[in-house]
């Protein structure tokens, strides 16, 4: 960032007074630019014994399986993000109950925070929407373990597996830290009982 979006000023990066954080700061009109996590926000559909996953049409991890999920946007709640996603993803409605919020992940090294609502599908209607080049149903059998696109989806879908054999779903938080060799180190930081 070099120009203020509100005066055109310039902008330099230092540590504002009364933060302890290097910020985007105008020196013309004294804004400071924040910069905050993204929220992704998606849903673990399921039906029966099986889970619905879309194979990705687009960048990052293209070609591989994924939870319907995405960006939040503004003037959204993380529920209705998850919903609309899975609906613009996976052309799919489902049946939420008032404990329907199942994983949450914090990612810092990239700034990203992943929610993850359980919702069973509200009928066998789905289809691919534009960012999806697929879209199918797996048992924990069929499920493409070596091509699943994400650690935090893979995370949620073990551990749904998992929940589904003890017929208990707690919601769980995780800490996720990726090590020099991009490997993702997943910590339980919490789980509900």
């Amino acid at each position: 960032m070099k120009f203020c979006h509100y005066c055109a000023g310039p902008v330099t990066h230092h540590i504002p007074p009364g933060d302890d954080k290097l910020r985007y700061c105008c020196l013309s009109c004294d804004v400071v630019f924040y910069q905050n996590p993204n929220n992704i926000v998606g849903t673990l559909p399921v039906t029966g014994d099986q889970v619905l996953l879309c194979r990705r049409a687009i960048e990052p991890r293209k070609g591989l399986w994924t939870l319907p999920a995405g960006f939040m946007e503004n003037g959204e709640t993380t529920l209705e993000g998850a919903i609309r996603e899975t609906r613009e993803e996976a052309g799919a409605e489902l049946n939420l109950s008032e404990d329907s919020l199942y994983t949450l992940f914090n990612l810092p090294n990239i700034n990203q925070v992943y929610l993850f609502f359980k919702g069973e599908l509200a009928s066998s209607e789905f289809s691919a929407g534009v960012e999806s080049l697929e879209v199918k149903l797996f048992t924990e059998a069929d499920v493409p373990w070596d091509e699943i696109a994400f650690a935090v989806v893979k995370s949620t879908l073990q551990q749904y597996f998992d929940d589904r054999r003890k017929q208990h779903f707690p919601v769980r938080m995780y800490d996720v830290r990726y090590s020099a060799e991009r490997k993702a180190e997943i910590t339980l930081i919490s789980e509900s009982r």
